[in-house]
């Protein structure tokens, strides 16, 4: 039996029960795949109940305002891939009369679909006979034919592309496609692979070679870089606070957070000149406490986060600025945040606000 039908054979009697697995719906198949790029199915599976409840069409999610699709995704990190969502799902809603591309090429033409997005969508809702290369597919493929070309690499990205097309199962594309991944990710895992009861183990190049705990070779990752967060959690008569919507093309787009000094190292009693807050609190009677002596540290892919949050308690304020909002205390929870000041948020409006 050849590769692909041993995995499909496999697929057939493992595979996890998924909601996308019972449809052939391009829209919810889409939806899927953006969800789960970059994300455990464990942790993508309510995002993905989430979404289809809320907007059950794509025109439902083309006419969502970006901040309500925001907050849907809060928690998933990688907030571009929200907005690229909200956008294509207005393109396709507006411009294409709700009806996605049928055809890989087609496909590659949205915004945020990418080679391994369109590879799915085509083979799960159009049958095209086109492969799909994630991580999981890197590995399945580095360890069976002990390839150690990095997967990362130019070179390697058009090798295994390559194979991959090779290898495509064209009588069944998306039962192939969808077992290779499943296999990757239940079968041959990144650690402790099921080796002793694998269906290939009998010719698995690196098994045969001792190599299955070295595949796949990956180059090492970008440098990363440090920033450090100090955020001005102002509390006026304990029941309002001000934030602001962060612009620009860097982290976080689109969402909210607390006023913000970008700064290593950080003066508490120079806190108050800073331009940040200087016109808020000027002239007024304010009381200003760290809230956590140790940064909190947040992991983003390219760059580490030390965060302190630094909070104010006034009975008035002075001049905001047009990007910020004076708002409730109680209504933060409505707005889009990064999940490192919804963590703050949940925890200090407990501990601090509600008991007062």
């Amino acid at each position: 039996m050849k590769f692909s039908k041993k995995l499909i054979t496999w697929y057939l009697q493992n595979k996890r029960s998924m909601p996308w697995r019972k449809t052939t719906d391009p829209y919810r198949i889409w939806l899927s795949e953006i969800i789960l790029q970059q994300t455990r199915v464990a942790q993508g599976l309510p995002y993905y109940l989430s979404f289809t409840e809320t907007f059950p069409t794509v025109f439902d999610l083309a006419n969502a305002n970006e901040e309500q699709v925001l907050k849907l995704w809060q928690g998933l990190g990688y907030y571009s891939r929200a907005r690229n969502l909200h956008a294509t799902a207005k393109y396709v809603a507006n411009d294409l009369n709700g009806v996605f591309p049928d055809t890989y090429i087609g496909l590659l033409k949205l915004k945020g679909v990418g080679d391994y997005t369109a590879s799915a969508i085509a083979s799960i809702c159009y049958k095209e006979a086109v492969p799909v290369v994630d991580g999981n597919v890197y590995r399945v493929l580095s360890r069976y034919f002990g390839i150690e070309t990095p997967i990362n690499s130019t070179e390697g990205v058009k090798e295994f592309k390559k194979l991959a097309i090779s290898l495509m199962d064209h009588d069944e594309p998306a039962d192939y496609n969808q077992a290779i991944m499943e296999f990757g990710a239940l079968q041959c895992k990144p650690k402790n692979p099921y080796c002793i009861v694998c269906p290939l183990n009998d010719s698995c190049e690196s098994l045969k070679n001792g190599k299955v705990t070295v595949l796949p070779v990956k180059l090492k990752k970008l440098k990363i870089k440090k920033r450090y967060f100090n955020y001005i959690v102002l509390l006026i008569n304990n029941s309002q606070t001000i934030i602001q919507q962060r612009v620009g093309n860097g982290i976080w787009k689109g969402l909210y957070e607390f006023p913000l000094i970008e700064n290593e190292t950080i003066d508490i009693t120079k806190i108050t000149s800073d331009t940040t807050i200087k016109n808020i609190i000027e002239d007024k009677n304010y009381e200003i406490v760290p809230y956590n002596e140790d940064p909190i540290i947040h992991k983003l892919s390219h760059q580490h986060l030390y965060t302190k949050f630094y909070i104010i308690r006034l009975d008035a304020i002075g001049v905001i600025s047009k990007n910020q909002k004076l708002i409730d205390y109680k209504d933060i929870k409505t707005y889009p945040v990064p999940i490192l000041l919804g963590n703050f948020i949940d925890s200090f409006f407990k501990e601090t606000v509600v008991s007062e």
